[in-house]
């Protein structure tokens, strides 16, 4: 969105104006949208049923191989992974990694040419929440590994040259990592200071990088780095290289047996050959990566609320208090069904992405973020809802209740690992701001130069005949739809109820974001809270029509589905009526007012009475480019197993 022309000396931190931050995003962005998308027409009012109905077929030539690999992988993970070792140890065995690299799960998605299994998208997430029921670090490896490493950049962007020489390493077994982030750069790429200096034959990478998933045990890396003149740019780096060095090994309140580092570059060489997809390209081709690449989390997403069901269930068929099991409680029988139904609901919003992404027939940016954002949110509640229902044994670890002589359930390690999935590739927050930007894309390309300070009057008065023309064909279709009339969608017989619903929504939806345009009109993109809602109503309309259209698709073999996709839709559309509410009866207004005051120390009197937080340290941790002066901490996973 534009934004107008003012900087606090708080937005210049760092040397970067809040205008500059904004153009670079904006210029990261993919611009057109040349294939439809079911959920940018539902932020449109527009209930495209037709995009996902009849709901898609998994291509059965793909499907039987598919079928074989999960079935080696699920045997694999039940005689040689041993989840609570990973946790207690805080590592993942190299006899485990060396078990997968045999299986070929570090080329799930690499193209059979290569040495990969070339799996559809549908399949890798579904071998990721196999894994992640395991061990939820162990899912977090091979996801980096493949959804943001090296393997899928070079699939979109690569030229066959990099994938000659890249893809069949990694598919057989080495590991590779993405490293973006920086101490000071997080959701705000022009903070970005890692160097890429041009010399003969190539680049010198200078900077050090931050969070970095498997950075400690990669081999490949891809790193993104600022070419001076050029803009930010993706390349290949081998981690063995000279300069490189893992200063550290970084710790979590969950995903122990994570391998993410701090690594330093100090004049490091890239030769020309490494650079993917061009120069200045390296954002781009971050955030296009990230549009099938964010389905890994909710992959990861239902793994938890699947185990997280059967553990409810099976702990409150088997507590009795009160004379009857506790799940028969209507306390606790809320949050079995909301376990239950939000499990379905999340699945089926991944499975719909996956196999749309599969089909290539459409444009699934929003519909991916939109999951991961949904999934990440839902999980947690999903988790927190099981520690709940177990009570303090919910609170107690797995290992204390084997030590008392119980079943030792690990519920607090879910909730503890699945935090970090409201953070990873994309923080809640920032997944607002994204999706909320995708899904006004079509008011500003009519609109958005009536609200920029910078285009002149005749630039607004173009503007402005553009908009009228598109708004007058726009805005009487937000009036009446399918959704009123009471047959319609009958062929959904007892869920056709909740597709009503969501025409209806889909349309009110539009017309509250048009509402809203015009009220604050280029201030709208400060109104991050409304949008935010605005995100979330869209998210679980998206939630409703795919447990719909999927359970009727599966109800010839599991008739059942039908109660659990109607159960979801309920709970759905509630909390979607709660949002509405929301948009307009809010105190956002005066918690922004509050939040002034309190950032300038007015309630500090509220602080007294505590020994504070501890520590006198830099909330950001200073860096320069230089030599390492610590150790290089990397783990080297051996090539095979030295006992065969």
């Amino acid at each position: 969105m534009t934004t107008t022309e003012r900087n606090t000396p708080a937005d210049e931190a760092g040397g970067v104006t809040e205008r500059q931050a904004r153009r670079v995003a904006e210029a990261a962005r993919e611009q057109s949208w040349d294939r439809p998308s079911f959920a940018k027409e539902l932020f449109l009012g527009r209930f495209r049923l037709d995009l996902i109905d009849p709901w898609p077929d998994d291509d059965p030539a793909r499907a039987g191989d598919a079928a074989e690999f999960l079935a080696r992988l699920d045997a694999f993970l039940r005689s040689e992974v041993d989840g609570a070792l990973i946790e207690r140890e805080g590592r993942i065995p190299d006899e485990v990694l060396q078990g997968l690299a045999a299986l070929g799960a570090f080329g799930m998605k690499i193209d059979t040419r290569y040495g990969g299994l070339g799996l559809s998208h549908l399949h890798y997430c579904r071998a990721l929440t196999l894994v992640g029921s395991v061990s939820p670090a162990l899912g977090a490896l091979l996801s980096a590994h493949q959804s943001i490493g090296v393997p899928q950049p070079l699939k979109l962007f690569g030229t066959d040259a990099q994938k000659r020489a890249f893809l069949p390493r990694l598919a057989a077994g080495e590991i590779s990592a993405f490293l973006l982030t920086e101490p000071d750069e997080g959701s705000d790429p022009a903070r970005l200071r890692t160097t890429a200096t041009p010399v003969e034959g190539g680049y010198r990478i200078n900077g050090i990088k931050l969070w970095a998933t498997n950075g400690t045990i990669a081999s490949l890396l891809v790193v993104m780095a600022r070419v001076p003149d050029a803009g930010i740019t993706a390349f290949v780096v081998e981690a063995d290289s000279e300069g490189v060095t893992v200063e550290r090994r970084n710790e979590f309140l969950g995903l122990r047996g994570l391998e993410n580092s701090v690594t330093r570059f100090h004049d490091v060489f890239v030769p020309d050959r490494n650079v993917v997809g061009g120069v200045g390209k390296g954002l781009k081709i971050a955030l296009t990566t990230l549009n099938t690449g964010r389905l890994s989390l909710p992959a990861l997403c239902v793994a938890a609320g699947k185990w997280s069901l059967a553990a409810a269930r099976e702990w409150s068929a088997a507590r009795v208090q009160w004379g009857q099991p506790v799940g028969r409680h209507e306390a606790v029988a809320k949050k079995l069904s909301f376990i239950a139904a939000g499990t379905y609901g999340i699945e089926s919003m991944l499975e719909l992405s996956c196999l749309l992404a599969d089909e290539e027939r459409g444009d699934i940016r929003i519909e991916a973020a939109l999951a991961k954002l949904y999934a990440s949110e839902l999980a947690w509640q999903i988790a927190d809802e099981l520690v709940q229902i177990r009570g303090g044994r919910g609170y107690e670890t797995a290992a204390s209740l084997a030590a008392r002589g119980e079943r030792p359930l690990a519920a607090e390690q879910q909730l503890r690992d699945l935090r970090i999935n409201r953070i990873f590739e994309g923080s809640t927050e920032i997944m607002h701001l994204l999706i909320a930007r995708e899904a006004v894309d079509a008011h500003l390309e009519v609109a958005g130069d009536i609200i920029d300070p910078e285009v002149g009057l005749t630039g607004k008065a173009r503007a402005g005949a553009r908009a009228g023309a598109f708004y007058a064909k726009w805005l009487p279709t937000l009036a009446v739809g399918k959704g009123q009339t009471p047959g319609g969608y009958a062929d959904f017989g007892h869920l056709a109820t909740h597709l009503r619903y969501v025409e209806r929504c889909s349309r009110k939806l539009a017309r509250s974001t048009f509402w809203a345009m015009g009220r604050w009109q280029g201030k709208l993109e400060r109104k991050q809270a409304f949008l935010a809602r605005i995100v979330d109503i869209g998210a679980e309309l998206f939630a409703i029509s795919a447990a719909c259209v999927r359970a009727r698709a599966e109800a010839g073999a599991h008739p059942e589905v039908i109660e659990l996709a109607d159960l979801f839709s309920r709970q759905a559309r509630l909390r979607a009526d709660a949002l509405f509410a929301a948009l307009w009866e809010n105190t956002d207004s005066v918690d922004n007012a509050a939040a002034r005051r309190i950032l300038a120390g007015r309630y500090t009197f509220l602080e007294r009475g505590i020994v504070p937080p501890a520590g006198t340290g830099p909330w950001v941790a200073p860096w320069e480019p230089g030599p390492s002066t610590v150790p290089d901490v990397r783990r080297r996973i051996p090539t095979s197993d030295p006992g065969t």
